[in-house]
């Protein structure tokens, strides 16, 4: 039998070595051969974005559009290294403390008019850290920002920042054109976020609301001879089975996690011409979980919140609401992201006796219905299987005597009410963005709470040791000191639980083959899009 178990095992190394190699192979023809311009590729954007300019709206659906239109200084490879994009080279002092960035020469805007350093610096010291949270609390460490000339931009740092570099992709870093804000003070709220311009690959040619996003080939494209793609259709499909069909009759080229129902991945993916990928995801590292509002009790009491954690089967929720696309995690970090260690990291089993003794312990004991506690359930408005996961996290809560309210939203008004701390229970993902000092700091700093976006600490949790763990591995050069610091951090949240974090998410794409460099970067489907090409 160990025999048959040894050959067992080496039959399937050898299967598995044999596969990478076939699409090692793939890629590489798929890279040799000659890139063919023109033509359209259709995709969906679920649900339909609020918003497309990727300066003020950063939801997931406006980022996914917006990211070809405007740009960053770079790009992130899947090692998350530093890809030239609107910064053609950079360099970083011995102390880590100035990042000095020599822009592309000729770049436009789609209006006509020339990017400069005065758009960067208008960008980093005045839109972005009104409009979106994470720049703002980054840009802390900033002393200075200057231009030395139209094409040099310098960031001078407080200390030492080692995440530095990874602020500057398009959907966190977006450059924003000055010239269009000239005499605004409140960019949040301006009517001028309507105007669509940035420098990308594609610009806005259509908005037909509820139907599609049209973006068309801009033809004084930087990188010349690029896109090659004439127009970019995001269609706008209200439900998952429509989506389904969508792909499989072949209106659209391709489906992202999210677009479709978690079941149906597998049998869409093993269509004749259909490829899946999980790439494209290094960057951003998507993490599940439920917020729990610590300002209102009982669930200022960890208990309450234990209780909560040992009610609920999270690899349930993995196995049967998200069809095994997800992994489980006990703490703040996702599987493979810096500094993980899961040695530290307090588990909580599902456990309903327990849930119950806890709740117990606490004095919330059954009234005559079994009820011991109510509260309001704030689903994510992202399609079928998040409405179910409220579904399922109602019931099991019921089953423990916590009585659970779905409230149910689109997506604006989940956002404004998260993000301003209207809820009890909130059911939201965020994305971890590379390093901790950027996607943990801006979820857990007590200094980053409300009306910053809904991936801040919209929860309310406050620990000053936290507070103080962050700042200092924010600032650490040796990555050995930072791996310690990071180790108390997950120590510490994990026993705390400020969050229910309930898998990290497995986010597959599946698309027709004839889509040629459709994800080659970290940012995957965020991705500019200019390198890729149809195989008509």
């Amino acid at each position: 039998m160990q025999l048959i178990r040894h050959l067992g095992l080496a039959l399937a190394t050898t299967l598995a070595m044999a596969a990478a190699h076939v699409q090692a192979q793939t890629q590489a023809q798929a890279q040799a051969q000659v890139p063919k311009s023109g033509g359209t590729l259709n995709l969906i954007v679920q649900p339909e974005p609020p918003g497309i300019n990727l300066g003020n709206a950063k939801l997931g659906p406006s980022s996914f559009v917006g990211s070809k239109i405007y740009e960053g200084l770079v790009s992130l490879s899947p090692k998350l290294e530093p890809i030239a994009r609107l910064a053609e080279s950079w360099s970083i002092s011995p102390d880590g403390k100035t990042y000095t960035f020599k822009l592309r020469p000729h770049v436009k805007w789609h209006d006509g008019k020339p990017f400069t350093s005065a758009d960067v610096v208008f960008s980093f010291t005045q839109y972005l850290p009104a409009t979106f949270a994470r720049t703002k609390l980054i840009m802390e460490q900033v002393e200075a920002v200057s231009a030395p000339d139209a094409g040099t931009v310098v960031f001078k740092l407080k200390q030492p920042y080692p995440a530095f570099m990874l602020i500057f992709e398009a959907t966190g870093g977006t450059i924003m054109p000055k010239h269009l804000y000239e005499g605004v003070s409140d960019y949040r709220n301006t009517t001028v976020n309507n105007t669509i311009v940035g420098t990308g690959p594609f610009k806005l040619g259509e908005w037909r609301r509820g139907a599609f996003i049209r973006l068309v080939k801009n033809p004084d494209y930087w990188d010349k001879g690029k896109p090659y793609i004439d127009n970019l259709y995001f269609h706008i499909v209200p439900d998952a089975v429509g989506r389904s069909i969508a792909f499989e009759s072949g209106k659209v080229d391709a489906i992202r996690a999210g677009d479709v129902e978690n079941f149906e991945i597998a049998r869409l993916a093993a269509a004749p011409g259909a490829t899946l990928s999980k790439a494209g995801w290094e960057f951003l590292q998507p993490m599940a979980f439920l917020n729990m509002n610590l300002r209102k009790k009982p669930l200022d009491d960890k208990r309450f919140r234990q209780a909560i954690a040992h009610a609920l089967d999270r690899q349930f929720i993995i196995k049967n609401i998200f069809s095994t696309f997800g992994e489980p995690v006990n703490g703040p970090f996702t599987n493979g992201y810096a500094f993980k260690d899961a040695s530290v990291e307090t588990r909580y089993a599902y456990d309903v006796a327990k849930a119950k003794a806890l709740l117990d312990e606490i004095g919330l004991k059954p009234g005559p219905d079994g009820t011991r506690a109510e509260l309001r359930l704030l689903p994510l408005p992202y399609g079928e299987t998040w409405q179910r996961l409220a579904e399922y996290t109602r019931e099991r809560l019921g089953a423990v005597g916590i009585k659970t309210t779905i409230v149910a939203t689109d997506v604006p008004g989940w956002f404004s009410r998260l993000s301003a701390g209207d809820f009890d229970l909130a059911y939201n993902f965020v994305y971890l963005l590379g390093d901790p000092s950027i996607g943990i700091n801006q979820t857990y700093l007590s200094t980053n709470q409300l009306n910053r976006g809904t991936a801040a600490n919209v929860d309310g949790y406050v620990n000053p040791e936290i507070d103080a763990l962050l700042v200092k591995a924010d600032r650490e050069l040796q990555r050995g000191e930072r791996a310690r610091l990071y180790a108390q951090v997950q120590r510490t949240l994990s026993a705390d639980l400020p969050i229910l974090w309930t898998h990290q998410m497995v986010m597959p794409t599946v698309y027709r083959s004839k889509v040629k460099n459709l994800i080659t970067t970290g940012m995957g489907m965020n991705e500019n899009f200019a390198d890729v090409w149809v195989d008509k």
